[in-house]
């Protein structure tokens, strides 16, 4: 089967009878078993995604088949799906089945999508490498032994590596566009509450946002424009119809770039000199391009680590061996069955989260740091806001570095969070944000680029991206 980099192109081969659904679904079914051992996929659905593409296949021949019909999806799993586990890649509800689908899911299905899988991620998406899951490692196809990136890492994997055509995430500090820089593939983040987080299994519930990875922005284009939209069941979903988007950029663009991304210690010479080509090709195609100072930015990982693990301490108390998933089987009364449960059921990392969570919450501290990583979330997002009065998008790298070695940052946890540098940004503001890829570096590896835009507008972002012209890799 051809590597289709666009819906459009599938599209255009299943009208003229080129190929049909079956052969697409049976094709990456044969892909998914070639390279199981990138452990992309938790579970493959392989005769449901057969019957689904035989059914969609009669739809095409009578007519009336939806927008997304041959389209072939995996997902993260922390989105639910009715009928299908769902595990956040975590111990702790490891077979737990979804009473209900993700309003994401419901409005994909009704325009024929069929969804093949559910994808490897870290635990609770808590993670920047894809080390986190209960259930192993995702591998970098372009080199096993460095990491896929996190938490989305199965969901960029498996577009990468052709085990399926595009893949939804989640994003709650670089989730999607860390991995999607790792792996040479469009991660695109939405403006928070752009789409439903009803059935996305919550993080950090003023973060989380469903998002997509694929090989083209139409194809984001196309996602977006099915899956956005007011929905009752999320009340911080956005209160707007989905077909308002406007995928045109009329006009020249003002780009700011941040000095301190370019200048910070850490940062790959290879990806600053990719950052600075790109600068010089916009300004030779009649952008506006400046550099413009952010000291904010020495803030954004502390402020996001403080909130985002205080909300996790909250979100995840539900799982406590009560109600539904692991209970202890040592445990002997209320309080030994939520305690051994949770020690039991949750691994490191989450433990960790949980308990600087707790910490921030205290009493005697919460003013300490809870409120005033708020009071800096405020200053951060005042700060964008002013420059996007004189810009319409803000220029960084993805990522500090290309993907690393497995192993070598899983020891030292700061090391780990700085990852998210460039990405969390875009998540304490609520602002959209794709990474893009551009370039290789001296061993192969994908370069990834950030590109944000103001607070809805996802459109003009996808269009600048569209016009940019990068390739997947």
């Amino acid at each position: 089967m051809e590597n289709y980099i666009s819906f459009a192109q599938i599209s255009q081969d299943l009208a003229s009878k080129t190929i049909n659904v079956e052969a697409i679904v049976n094709q990456y079914l044969q892909n998914i078993a070639n390279k199981k051992h990138l452990n992309a996929f938790l579970e493959v659905w392989s005769e449901e995604a057969i019957a689904a593409a035989q059914n969609i296949d009669k739809k095409i021949a009578s007519g009336t088949a939806g927008k997304l019909a041959g389209m072939v999806i995996g997902i993260k799993d922390n989105i639910c799906y009715k009928n299908h586990k769902v595990s956040a890649s975590s111990k702790i509800i490891e077979n737990f089945v979804s009473l209900y689908s993700a309003t994401a899911i419901e409005r994909l299905l009704a325009e024929d999508v069929i969804i093949i899988g559910r994808l490897n991620c870290d635990e609770f998406a808590m993670g920047a490498s894809n080390e986190n899951s209960a259930f192993g490692n995702v591998l970098n196809e372009m080199d096993n032994s460095k990491v896929a990136g996190g938490s989305s890492g199965g969901s960029a994997v498996s577009v990468q590596a052709q085990l399926c055509h595009a893949a939804l995430g989640s994003d709650t500090g670089g989730s999607i566009r860390q991995p999607g820089a790792f792996t040479g593939t469009f991660g695109f983040k939405p403006t928070y509450g752009r789409i439903s987080r009803w059935g996305l299994i919550a993080y950090a519930s003023s973060f989380d946002i469903i998002g997509t990875i694929t090989k083209s922005t139409e194809d984001a284009q196309l996602l977006l424009s099915i899956m956005a939209g007011k929905d009752g069941f999320d009340a911080t979903a956005i209160q707007e119809d989905s077909n308002t988007f406007n995928f045109e950029l009329p006009k020249k663009q003002k780009i700011a770039y941040i000095q301190e991304t370019l200048d910070i210690e850490g940062i790959q010479p290879e990806i600053r000199q990719a950052t600075l080509n790109l600068i010089e090709k916009l300004r030779a195609e009649g952008h506006q391009v400046d550099a413009i100072s952010f000291p904010e930015l020495s803030y954004v990982i502390p402020v996001y680590y403080t909130l985002t693990t205080a909300e996790a301490s909250s979100n995840l108390s539900r799982f406590a061996g009560m109600h539904y998933g692991l209970r202890s089987k040592n445990a002997v009364d209320i309080e030994s069955t939520i305690r051994m449960s949770r020690s039991e059921g949750f691994g490191p990392e989450v433990k960790r989260r949980i308990m600087l969570g707790t910490f921030v919450l205290s009493s005697g501290y919460y003013d300490a740091y809870y409120t005033k990583a708020q009071k800096v979330r405020r200053v951060v997002a005042n700060k964008t806001a002013e420059i996007f009065k004189n810009y319409d998008f803000i220029l960084s790298p993805t990522t500090p570095t290309t993907a690393f070695k497995i192993g070598e940052k899983s020891s030292d946890p700061i090391q780990m969070y700085l990852a998210d540098i460039f990405t969390v940004h875009a998540n304490i503001v609520g602002i959209p944000a794709i990474s893009f890829p551009y370039g290789i570096d001296h061993e192969n590896m994908p370069i990834g680029l950030q590109l944000m835009a103001n607070h809805k507008e996802e459109a003009k972002l996808l269009a600048m991206v569209k016009n940019i012209r990068p390739n997947a890799l």
